[in-house]
């Protein structure tokens, strides 16, 4: 394997997708050629070549300067059309549905265009259920990201993406408009709260880093090849996060009163929670989680409903900002009255 290339321990199946991804993308390809690519032996290569065909995809082989060279015959394959119940479409267009997040991304368009694929194929019978089925679920999105600025560079960064590219970004962190450069490996989309995240290897920091995509200004992608270390798992970057945030974890405990309690105890806020009620309706929740920011907001988003037990500088922060809500209303309220005194 050559230095810089990603380790490819494919199974046959994901081999074959491979193969047939570099065949449409390319007029011909050697069995050395998808050797490389594939990290297998020619053996291996020819017997997934077979398998190829034999799933209906027409290939043909002509010699090029000595070479046999594959592709495929046409763009055509003789393949069996897919069928769908109504449950299935019901399910597929659920997940259409929730993906309105998506808006304003390439993402949206393949996704659209996925669907129309899926309606050229569906049986006349299933038709007049269409427009139906698009309207079984509802979503409601508050607080919508603007992907207007990075929308021109998210198909390159979906090429970096598929193909382990390195990325050279331009990123503008929150607050500022002018943009950092970056250079980064590209491992992971991470989707939280109807936001779209990249989470990746940062060269210039030496580190794992999280970039939101609304805020890339410019993607260049390399052509060098990355590597995901063995055993990455994304889900463990955010093992000890409430949200996406992995700073200091600490013991959370937190009582919400009766009139909430149902929706509380209701929803996995952590893995590790316990819950327990109190005579009074009351819910008591404790969990271990980092990200103090993301806590406090949760926090308050229940208001007078919600009071912190533990840990104390989470309640002293949650109390700070409570002041100072406080002391900013009456501060606009005095105004306030002073401007009516006035015009009266």
């Amino acid at each position: 394997m050559q230095k810089g290339k990603p380790a490819k321990k494919y199974s046959q199946a994901g081999r074959l997708h491979t193969i047939i991804r570099l065949l449409e993308a390319r007029r011909g390809m050697t069995l050395d050629d998808l050797a490389e690519e594939c990290d297998v032996d020619r053996r291996t290569i020819h017997r997934d070549l077979n398998a190829v065909g034999e799933a209906g995809y027409s290939l043909t082989t002509e010699w090029q300067d000595g070479k046999k060279v594959y592709s495929f015959l046409t763009k055509s394959r003789n393949i069996p059309p897919i069928t769908f119940t109504l449950n299935q479409l019901m399910s597929l267009y659920l997940l259409r549905s929730l993906g309105v997040h998506l808006a304003g991304t390439p993402f949206q368009a393949e996704i659209e265009e996925l669907f129309r694929n899926i309606t050229s194929v569906l049986p006349d019978r299933y038709a007049a259920h269409l427009e139906r089925i698009a309207r079984v679920s509802l979503p409601i999105m508050h607080g919508a990201r603007d992907y207007s600025f990075a929308a021109a560079h998210l198909e390159e960064l979906q090429r970096a993406l598929l193909h382990q590219y390195r990325i050279r970004m331009d990123y503008a962190k929150q607050g500022r408009e002018a943009g950092e450069e970056y250079d980064v490996d590209p491992y992971t989309l991470v989707f939280h709260k109807g936001g779209i995240y990249l989470l990746g290897y940062a060269h210039n920091r030496k580190a794992m880093r999280l970039f939101a995509l609304e805020r890339v200004r410019g993607v260049a992608v390399t052509r060098q090849r990355f590597e995901i270390p063995a055993g990455y798992e994304p889900e463990g970057h955010f093992k000890s996060a409430f949200g996406l945030v992995s700073d200091t974890s600490m013991k959370v405990c937190v009582r919400f009163s009766a009139d909430v309690a149902h929706a509380v105890r209701e929803r996995v806020w952590r893995p590790d929670q316990k819950v327990r009620s109190d005579s009074e309706g009351r819910v008591t929740i404790e969990f271990e989680a980092a990200g103090e920011m993301e806590l406090v907001s949760w926090i308050l988003s229940y208001g007078a409903h919600a009071e912190v037990l533990e840990p104390p500088e989470l309640r002293r922060e949650v109390k700070r900002q409570v002041k100072e809500m406080r002391e900013f209303y009456r501060g606009k309220e005095k105004g306030q009255e002073k401007k009516t005194r006035k015009s009266s």
